[in-house]
């Protein structure tokens, strides 16, 4: 096995028709508390990993959601038609990075936030991560 083929992290959706690998390990892990992610998620957060477009491959075909960051660029959302799982964001502030549901690796373990954006829409009764570096908002 190549040092390439070791550095694969994959996931994939819940019912299992999207597939996805990247080589890892990811440029950012990030906490992001903003409104968009917590309905989208349907939690009080999501955590993220953005890695190079061409270095992301994935199986099966994915609905999008044309959504609009705080930049007033297009955010966009896929997820499986099929069960619902949100999987990546392409975002125009972005480009050439995929944005990577991190609850949908098959081995999250893998991963550590390093930082936590839009604090001031985080949930009040969540406290900081250890080690994050916090911002009230972001660029996207």
């Amino acid at each position: 096995m190549t040092e390439r083929e070791e550095s694969m992290l994959t996931g994939g959706c819940l019912c299992g028709h999207i597939r996805y690998r990247f080589l890892g390990p990811p440029l950012l892990t990030a906490v992001c508390h903003c409104r968009h992610c917590q309905k989208q998620s349907g939690s009080a957060f999501s955590i993220v990993c953005a890695t190079p477009s061409d270095g992301y491959g994935q199986s099966g075909t994915t609905a999008i959601f044309a959504d609009t960051g705080d930049s007033g660029k297009r955010v966009m959302r896929h997820f499986c038609p099929h069960c619902g799982s949100p999987i990546v964001s392409l975002a125009e502030a972005f480009p050439g990075l995929t944005i990577i549901k991190a609850g949908t690796l098959d081995d999250p373990d893998q991963i550590k936030p390093t930082v936590e954006a839009y604090c001031d829409s985080a949930w009040k009764i969540l406290p900081p991560l250890e080690g994050t570096q916090r911002f009230a908002r972001s660029n996207i």
